[in-house]
């Protein structure tokens, strides 16, 4: 019985996708298709144009932080600070250094 039983789902699966099959490749079908593929298309140039829109924003963004960095360097009075140690940092003996004394 069971045998007789997937014979009957196998034949029945095969009208059922036979069917779909012809159903999916008919006018009607296709023409579904056509306006769903046209309207996705739609979609994306609508999306597409908001894009365009936040790069120009960005960008204009990022040019003006640009800008404000070139003139904060150019009104920066930097000074060079030139190091005048004697080295006594690196070996701890500096003249005058209480813990030496002590010792």
């Amino acid at each position: 019985m069971s045998a007789l039983k997937n014979i009957a789902l196998l034949a029945g699966g095969f009208l059922i996708g036979t069917a779909g099959v012809k159903i999916l490749s008919s006018k009607e079908a296709k023409k579904v298709y056509a306006h769903t593929t046209a309207a996705v298309i739609r979609a994306k140039d609508c999306v597409m144009t908001g894009v365009t829109k936040v790069r120009e924003g960005c960008g204009d963004v990022l040019a003006e932080a640009h800008d404000i960095n070139d003139r904060r360097d150019s009104d920066c009075c930097c000074e060079t600070i030139e190091d005048e140690s004697d080295g006594c940092a690196d070996t701890g003996e500096c003249p005058g250094n209480e813990a030496d004394e002590k010792e």
